[in-house]
């Protein structure tokens, strides 16, 4: 799933993206760290997972997402 990072703080390491159909999607720093980025721009492209409701991973577009765990 992709979106457009609609906020982000440095600080908390935590922001929300908006999805093509403008839905809003907040993530935590546990999401964040789990892309393996270190800074998030607005407007910024990027990949999402999801584990249930809750964004689990986001990382750029370019980036691939990580495999599961088994």
């Amino acid at each position: 799933m992709q979106g457009t990072v609609k906020a982000f703080d440095a600080q908390t390491r935590s922001g929300s993206v908006l999805l093509d159909d403008g839905t809003e999607l907040p993530f935590d720093a546990e999401a964040f760290a789990a892309g393996g980025l270190r800074l998030l721009r607005f407007g910024q492209r990027v990949n999402l997972a999801l584990d249930g409701e809750r964004v689990s991973v986001v990382t750029l577009s370019t980036f691939p997402l990580p495999t599961p765990p088994a």
